[in-house]
């Protein structure tokens, strides 16, 4: 006897779920549109200062003092490529961007070398009152770099190394240095032991380890860390300020005197800022992918 088999309709379920799905859409739409709308404003209004900045660095000294710059929205013949040839031209910007890159590659460079071979050592080397150098490094985090200028500065005094550019880069190394060992061993623990057991079993050394398993895995904050120093060093005007004088100086001091005439000065003023501010944003948007990754790694894991 055959025994009748009935299979259940989804035909209404089916149906039901295009429905379902745009009415959802919908309602999310219209629920997050308040929030959109709230941040597209915020948005425009954040970016207000830099496209007037952008549209002064095109615009002659004369007329950024006669109007303001919206006025060149509507007379864009106002609008001269003259303010950057003229940067380009002057000695002292030019002598100023190039001190900004000696002083923001090794800085980065060294924190991120000398950061990363201290991380793995913290993470996965076994030594006696590491826990304790740990919260030392860890404490030193809260140590605002306002009370160390003066005894820093006397120090440079006296090797010699004050108004020069290694100065200026071992400072910001030394301060840079706690925050990275501690962002690079937080993510270095989070790496599978038995991958680096795996490693040692087949012959490797610590130095192979850390080369051949941990840096690749580490790239993610590497980049976050690497993106980080560079926009604290490229932007610093204080630890220049202290330790540079006029022939090591870097462009935020160069833009900064600048500001002693400021009405005369502005052709030069708009371009340089927006140079100094350009740089920062191409390294940022060159690493975005790994920078993202950096700062969710610690979620994933």
């Amino acid at each position: 006897m055959a025994v009748a088999t009935t299979e259940p309709d989804t035909s209404a379920t089916t149906s039901q779920r295009p429905a379902s799905t745009t009415s959802g859409r919908l309602v999310r739409a219209l629920t997050s549109a308040p929030l959109n709308a709230i941040l597209i404003v915020v948005a425009l209004v954040w970016l207000v200062p830099t496209f007037g900045l952008l549209v002064s660095s095109f615009r002659s000294a004369d007329a950024n003092a006669a109007s303001g710059w919206w006025t060149a929205l509507t007379k864009p013949t106002e609008l001269t490529l003259d303010p950057y040839w003229n940067l380009l031209d002057d000695p002292t910007m030019l002598s100023s961007l190039w001190n900004t890159v000696l002083i923001t590659v090794p800085s980065a460079l060294l924190v991120v070398i000398v950061g990363a071979l201290a991380a793995y050592a913290f993470a996965w080397m076994k030594f006696r009152g590491r826990d304790v150098v740990f919260l030392v490094v860890v404490g030193l985090l809260v140590v605002p770099l306002q009370i160390a200028l003066i005894p820093v500065a006397r120090l440079y005094d006296i090797l010699g190394l004050f108004g020069t550019i290694p100065g200026v880069v071992l400072f910001h190394v030394a301060f840079g240095l706690p925050f990275a060992i501690f962002l690079l061993r937080n993510f270095f623990v989070g790496i599978p032991s038995e991958l680096l057991e795996a490693a040692r079993m087949d012959g490797a050394g610590e130095w192979t380890v850390f080369w051949r398993v941990v840096l690749p895995l580490g790239i993610p904050a590497i980049a976050s860390l690497l993106i980080f120093q560079f926009l604290w060093v490229w932007n610093d005007l204080l630890v220049a300020l202290v330790f540079a004088d006029s022939q090591t100086q870097p462009l935020t001091v160069a833009i900064r005197e600048q500001l002693r005439s400021f009405g005369s000065n502005i052709d030069v003023i708009a371009p340089a800022a927006f140079l100094q501010l350009m740089v920062p944003l191409i390294v940022f948007f060159a690493f975005q992918r790994y920078f993202v990754q950096g700062l969710l790694a610690g979620s994933q894991r």
